[in-house]
């Protein structure tokens, strides 16, 4: 080896260290710089006066309530903020009025109807064969209610189902003292239960009316049943039901079935809906029909005004930031608060599309604001209120937002959902540059050292 040959191949190394270090650099940098998460600081007990705890979020009038999920799909624990799924309330000096960690996962939360700070929400806890006597791991899913002032829990309905993660429900109404509508995403399911003798009083098959062949794989996540909602049409009672896997809201009529010409989207077709969340319908009587929806593949949030017997999209908003949300509530003063579960956080967006207040929270699924009514239910539509669509600006856009645009959406969600929450656009980027470049000198220094191996017993290597 020449000596003008060994300088070179210093230089490449050299070269290939300071991009590493560059890299790596980036990476450091950008969990240096993180921003604090909510559910990190504040108090940890239930049950604490408004203004117990340091402000941990900005004020707003009310209490805010927010359901997590969690990123730990295997285990079914973690330290990091996007792994540990609770249910927290922040009050309205943006401390933290109540916090519960018991559960594996939160979905829904909903207020109790009469009171100022109770509310329901759904859990999931992942059990091990023995704790469910079977041989393999099942879930318990259920409802239970909470006062979040004095961290009073009660126990209001609860089921086993087999397997875990798409063996849950993730929404449950209550349409009665003791009525509930359930979401059942295990039985490809919508029903009805009497929460005191605990007998299903309605349900709707979604295989009265869908095809196995259609949607997501059958059995193992088909429809994927994730939202419920009590409405009336007509002055019929009606069950509006997210069907998430095939890209549709439908409505069915409790006593004559699926009203097909109310469907909102189609399999497949997902400029209208892909994979959504948590619809909303607003009633005529508030600017409707109406349906403000969280698009989540789509990574927007959206509204269909209902038009000559058709859905007609009548508002859209999203920002460089939004993505995969899965909840958005249209609160009485004509803001809409939004669930941005990719984006780690909860914000409010003003009637002109402005963000007015925002959270940091590790992976929301669902957030309510107390003393608006349930969900939208206090709520206009878009079209009543004239609500201007809202997209980011293409002369403000980074070159590395430009880039993932670049990519199917449900490739950047499914890498948002596995990556930790610190890691935006630029970390990810620098992180698969890191992997080139570490694989890339390694094939460099394994040529340039001439190393041969030879496949036998005992396996030899050597330099040539």
């Amino acid at each position: 080896m020449t000596l003008q040959t060994l300088l070179a191949g210093r230089r490449v190394s050299v070269a290939f260290a300071l991009a590493t270090l560059v890299l790596a650099a980036v990476l450091v940098g950008g969990y240096a710089t993180a921003g604090t998460d909510a559910t990190m600081t504040g108090s940890d007990a239930g049950g604490t006066e408004s203004g117990a705890s340091e402000r941990v979020v900005p004020p707003r009038d009310n209490i805010t309530v927010v359901a997590t999920d969690s990123t730990a799909f295997i285990t079914d624990e973690g330290d990091g903020p996007r792994k540990r799924a609770e249910l927290v309330a922040f009050a309205p000096d943006g401390s933290v009025y109540y916090r519960n960690e018991s559960h594996t996962r939160y979905w829904d939360v909903d207020p109790v109807e009469g009171t100022g700070a109770t509310v329901e929400y759904l859990y999931a806890d992942h059990l091990a064969p023995e704790d469910c006597h079977s041989e393999s791991v099942c879930t318990r899913n259920g409802v239970e209610r909470v006062n979040l002032t004095t961290g009073n829990v009660t126990h209001v309905y609860s089921r086993i189902t087999p397997g875990k993660h798409s063996t849950r429900w993730h929404d449950a109404d209550r349409i009665g003292d003791e009525r509930l509508l359930v979401a059942d995403i295990a039985q490809d399911r919508a029903f009805v239960v009497n929460t005191t003798t605990e007998q299903v009083t309605w349900s709707w098959d979604a295989q009265t009316d869908f095809s196995t062949s259609s949607g997501g794989p059958y059995p193992e996540d088909w429809t994927h049943i994730n939202d419920v909602e009590y409405v009336e049409l007509d002055g019929r009672p009606t069950v509006m039901v997210s069907v998430r896997n095939h890209d549709q809201v439908v409505f069915v009529d409790m006593e004559t079935g699926l009203r097909e010409n109310w469907t909102l989207g189609s399999d497949g077709n997902h400029s209208r809906l892909y994979e959504q969340h948590n619809p909303d319908y607003i009633p005529p009587e508030r600017g409707g029909p109406a349906v403000l929806v969280a698009d989540s593949e789509n990574g927007r949030i959206v509204e269909y005004q209902r038009h000559n017997g058709s859905w007609k999209r009548s508002w859209l908003w999203r920002d460089q930031r939004l993505t995969w949300p899965r909840d958005a509530d249209r609160l009485p003063n004509g803001h809409t608060l939004v669930t941005d579960s990719n984006g780690d956080r909860v914000l409010e967006l003003a009637r002109n599309g402005s963000v007015v207040w925002s959270s940091s929270i590790g992976f929301p699924y669902e957030s309510e604001r107390l003393g608006t009514g349930d969900e939208s239910a206090g709520g206009r539509s878009a079209a009543a209120l004239g609500l201007p669509n809202r997209t980011p600006n293409a002369t403000n856009r980074s070159a590395v937002s430009e880039a993932t645009t670049l990519l199917p959406k449900s490739v950047v969600n499914s890498v948002a959902y596995l990556l930790p929450g610190w890691v935006g656009p630029v970390e990810a980027l620098a992180a698969v540059g890191l992997v080139v470049v570490l694989a890339a000198w390694a094939v460099v220094e394994w040529r340039r050292r001439s190393v041969e191996v030879h496949l036998r017993w005992p396996v030899q290597i050597r330099n040539r």
